[in-house]
């Protein structure tokens, strides 16, 4: 049945500019009005999407053309949009940003792909009439795309605003849609990744609270309402998109039971992966690494990303959780480890010259570096045995990471991937192995990488028949 639901996509000359805020207070407005928002980000990204899903009070769910085919895309976003009154989509980078000349995987291929009439966020900064030619530039560079609206950011007063207002709807004939004054005090700080997660924040409702104060007051909410509700039916994609459909639900005591770290060093986790290995019959434990004194009673474990260097002293302080750790891997839990989740497996983590102690279980030391040692889409092919991937199998994921791993000894260590696109390790490498892990620089979607899942609840299933009966 063709997708009717009303929605929108926001969008932007280049990052920062202001998408993500204005986002926030757009789902924060509407869902204080009883309104039901679905709400995805465009691309690979974490914290963003952590930030929306508070805003909209729903999980927010990440929709990217480079992991992802397009009926993929389109059968996740049905999937998730059709029981809502609304779609909020917020765009990334620049709105015809993408991966070549041709702007592949760029917001407004992700625009045409869903139908969705595309609001343009402009910084206006010492500038007027100018800011005419460039939305008209955009309204003629890929005619296809439903350019719909205007909102004007960084705006410095009531005669700047006039000025860029009517230029733009007089030349352009599309209707400015929002006017938000410069900002002095910023409720949304930035650190070496992006905004601060809310995770770590204090006071993160209040942030949502400013970010919707500032759509209130800035933007024309009903006007935007209408504009999405302009949206066309959004049909079902002809190929065949199969999310999947476990087993039926089996008893507990035979459930494999993997656990997940989920606390203010790990928590970078599409909903999608934890909700796949639920659908092949898995049980979900969440565990705390910084305050759990040793791991529960598990048949597997996936470490996520995070930021486990903002965490360091806690996770060195937690001795009890990280040697039983340790304890179990070496006894052969299967565990997948991502990013953050793999440097938590090393013996020290040295930030700042400091250097903190970490489960040990790898030979390596994980080292924050001031720029980033990865940072883009990734494509990864397994060369060597591993617990998870035969060899052969083309990974496509992404990597953002500012450590670098210093191996102290080789001794029962290898690598599982040669890097053909992206840097994993060194530009060459990704995937540490030992035992029943595995661990990557890589992010992989659950969606595009349906065996990720697969595997990780069979190692599981298999470690549930045989090594918990030998070592409980």
């Amino acid at each position: 049945m063709p997708l009717s639901t009303p929605r929108l996509i926001v969008t932007a000359l280049r990052g920062g500019s202001g998408k993500t805020i204005l986002s926030l207070g757009l789902a924060a407005a509407w869902a204080e009005e009883g309104r039901r928002v679905a709400t995805f980000k465009k691309g690979p990204d974490f914290i963003d999407p952590s930030w929306l899903s508070l805003a909209s009070g729903s999980s927010c769910h990440n929709l990217d053309a480079f992991m992802m085919d397009r009926d993929t895309i389109l059968g996740s976003f049905l999937r998730h949009a059709r029981n809502a009154d609304i779609a909020l989509i917020e765009g990334n980078r620049g709105l015809f940003d993408g991966l070549d000349q041709e702007g592949r995987c760029s917001s407004a291929e992700l625009a045409r792909t869903l139908r969705a009439p595309a609001v343009l966020i402009v910084d206006v900064t010492m500038t007027t009439r100018t800011i005419a030619a460039v939305v008209m530039g955009c309204l003629r560079f890929e005619p296809d795309l439903d350019l719909r609206g205007v909102i004007l950011n960084r705006v410095g007063g009531s005669r700047q605003e006039s000025l860029v207002r009517s230029a733009v709807e007089h030349y352009c004939e599309v209707p400015v849609l929002g006017s938000v004054r410069k900002i002095k005090e910023n409720r949304f700080p930035e650190r070496h990744m992006g905004l601060i997660p809310h995770q770590e924040r204090e006071k993160a409702q209040e942030a949502i609270d400013w970010a919707r104060a500032v759509a209130r007051d800035s933007l024309d909410l009903p006007a935007l309402w209408r504009l999405a509700c302009e949206a066309p039916p959004l049909d079902e994609p002809q190929g065949a998109v199969s999310f999947f459909k476990g087993p039926p639900a089996s008893p507990d005591a035979t459930r494999p039971r993997i656990g997940f770290f989920e606390d203010n060093a790990f928590w970078f986790y599409y909903p999608e992966n934890l909700t796949e290995l639920e659908n092949r019959g898995a049980e979900l434990v969440r565990v705390n690494s910084l305050q759990d004194k040793r791991l529960p009673e598990l048949d597997a474990l996936y470490i996520g990303g995070g930021f486990p260097e903002t965490q360091a002293e806690r996770l060195a302080a937690n001795r009890s959780f990280r040697d039983d750790l340790r304890k179990k891997i070496e006894q052969g839990l299967p565990v997948y480890a991502e990013c953050g989740g793999l440097m938590v497996l090393g013996e020290h983590l040295v930030v700042n010259e400091t250097s903190y102690p970490m489960a040990g279980v790898l030979p390596v030391d994980f080292v924050l570096e001031k720029k980033p040692q990865g940072h883009g889409y990734t494509i990864l092919e397994v060369e060597e045995e591993n617990p998870f991937y035969d060899q052969g199998t083309v990974l496509r994921g992404h990597e953002f990471h500012y450590s670098r791993p210093v191996v102290r000894s080789g001794e029962e260590l290898h690598t599982a991937c040669r890097v053909r696109r992206g840097h994993g390790f060194n530009g060459f490498v990704d995937g540490f192995c030992r035992k029943n892990l595995l661990g990557l620089y890589t992010h992989v979607h659950a969606l595009s990488t349906p065996v990720w899942a697969d595997r990780l609840v069979e190692k599981a299933s298999s470690y549930h028949l045989a090594y918990r009966a030998k070592f409980l």
